[in-house]
């Protein structure tokens, strides 16, 4: 069973649920509705391959993961990342764990590694910093205490909405004293080395905003996510979409690509439908978007529409997260390590952040060095004598704007040319950090943010939805009810982002439209 192109289909007009999108929050609401209460649901995917940022995509010889990198906590069977995945799945999931070191933070000429295990964690930093002994250990425990209470600010974001207006300030209140104030307050809060500082942040490209910009508390539920170690899916991220697609269809469900829904139709305040491009409309007492909260409010509803309105008003305020390229790399002959790199100029990330916007030939404000091949222990077997790379960098999606009406591989050539300079200094990075690369690179094609645009349909290019600055978390429009009856919201727009982030997501819609803790049927 897979997903079936909507183009060449007949459909029954009626559902018990219909998910926009077929992202990670997507299928996984689907998936939940579909085994948990034997919903027949429609999920419609605008795209041609369903999965959203865990699909792949394939030249001759090589194929590349689009969003997934890594999975902080699945390596452990009795962590709830790990029980989440093995319920949408049936456990046909497998994992295969990262090396030791998961991470290395690359600055100037200077290498610390992250590894696995917060103990071990801890001494590393340690060692690079055996001054700041006691700066890293409130650091670790910082980090902790703000992620455990995620689990209550998450929780009152399905409750009723009686008990929310009851108990919602004392359920979030815990995680809100870190989230509310930045990465970089916090830290200055823990030690007044720049150098650790910069290296404890070295991670921001996973949530996309440099520490003056980012809330300290998506920096604490990454950091913390991410201390036992990663792992990655053996068969490579399209196998999450082969492995929960069915678990949707066994209950009468169907998943459809190449489906365009235009609108969500809205009758008495209540959303009963949806309608494609085509004109067709479909019917449900259930319709969930999983195409992210500036999409939905700002493109799939009616303007006049004043809840509709009331909501797209405040999430504007926040705005998207950053744009991005990346450059993936075919390489033969060549084995590269699986340990991610994450390669900075400077421990200053606000600063290089700033320079890079103001003049582009500055050097990236971060590089994300990452190897599909090296995680997935069955890609020489798919692939033999293969590797891959990703070069992942911000990028402001200003600098593209001008191409935006252009189409995908149709736009023009002073594009293109802006394509090549980025992707040449892009290459020469993967070959000063990965020498063997030299010689061996078959194929380097660059994404950029119309590519996003194009395919995950993000306006601007965006990697993770609405921007994680403080002022995002204080929300509480950002839930799976939504002031229009029947419709719900999924994905990482209304939990974390990241394809977990919008896992989680889906579980909270999941759990919102069937009045009940899912959590707990699996964990």
């Amino acid at each position: 069973m897979s997903a079936r192109s909507y183009k060449s289909s007949s459909l029954e007009e009626r559902w018990d649920a219909i998910v926009i999108g077929s992202g990670m929050g997507g299928m996984t609401t689907a998936a939940l509705l579909s085994k948990c209460a034997g919903k027949r649901v429609l999920v419609l995917e605008r795209h041609y391959v369903c999965g959203g940022y865990t699909h792949i995509f394939h030249r001759p010889g090589y194929e590349w993961d689009v969003g997934l990198h890594y999975i902080g906590e699945v390596h452990d069977t009795g962590s709830s990342v790990r029980k989440t995945f093995d319920f949408l799945t049936d456990g046909k999931l497998a994992w295969s764990r990262m090396p030791d070191v998961y991470d290395r933070i690359i600055i100037g000429d200077r290498a610390y590694d992250f590894v696995a295990g917060v103990d071990r964690f801890r001494e590393r930093l340690k060692g690079y910093f055996p001054k700041e002994a006691r700066a890293i250990d409130r650091y670790v425990a910082t980090v902790q205490s703000a992620a455990r209470f995620t689990n209550l600010y998450f929780a009152e974001k399905v409750i009723p909405p009686f008990l929310s207006a009851l108990m919602g300030g004392i359920l979030r209140m815990p995680f809100l004293r870190g989230a509310r104030r930045t990465t970089a307050e916090v830290l200055d809060g823990l030690t007044d080395n720049p150098e650790l500082k910069g290296v404890l942040s070295g991670q921001w490209g996973d949530y996309g905003l440099p520490p003056k910009q980012s809330s300290f508390g998506i920096h604490a539920i990454i950091a913390n996510h991410y201390l036992e170690g990663a792992a990655y899916p053996v068969g490579g991220a399209a196998r999450i979409a082969e492995t929960v697609v069915p678990v949707i269809e066994a209950n009468g469900g169907k998943v459809f690509v190449n489906a365009m829904v235009a609108a969500i139709v809205v009758k008495g305040g209540k959303a009963v439908g949806i309608r494609m491009e085509d004109g067709a409309e479909f019917l449900a007492p259930v319709i969930v978007s999983n195409t992210g909260v500036l999409h939905t409010f700002g493109q799939l509803l009616p303007q006049d529409h004043a809840p509709a309105a009331s909501v797209l008003c405040l999430v504007k305020n926040i705005g998207p997260s950053p744009a991005h390229l990346c450059l993936y790399v075919g390489m033969k002959q060549a084995r590269p390590e699986g340990t991610n790199l994450w390669v900075l100029p400077g421990y200053d990330h606000d600063a290089s952040t700033a320079k890079f916007s103001a003049d582009s030939s500055s050097p990236f404000p971060f590089l994300f060095l990452s190897f599909p091949s090296a995680k997935d222990p069955d890609f020489e077997r798919r692939y033999p004598g293969r590797a891959t790379a990703e070069v992942v960098a911000p990028v402001p999606y200003e600098w593209f704007a001008a191409w935006e009406h252009t189409r995908w591989k149709k736009r023009l050539a002073d594009y293109e040319a802006l394509k090549g300079q980025f992707a040449e200094r892009m290459q020469r990075e993967l070959e000063t950090h990965v020498p063997m690369a030299v010689g061996k690179i078959e194929v380097a094609e660059l994404s950029t943010p119309l590519t996003t645009r194009h395919f995950m349909n993000y306006a601007r290019g965006e990697i993770y939805g609405l921007a994680s600055t403080p002022e995002r978390f204080g929300l509480r429009c950002l839930k799976p009810r939504t002031p229009i009856s029947n419709l719900y919201l999924s994905g990482q727009d209304i939990a974390t982002l990241g394809v977990t982030g919008a896992m989680f997501g889906g579980v909270l819609a999941a759990s919102a439209i069937l009045k009940r803790n899912l959590m707990s049927a699996f964990t």
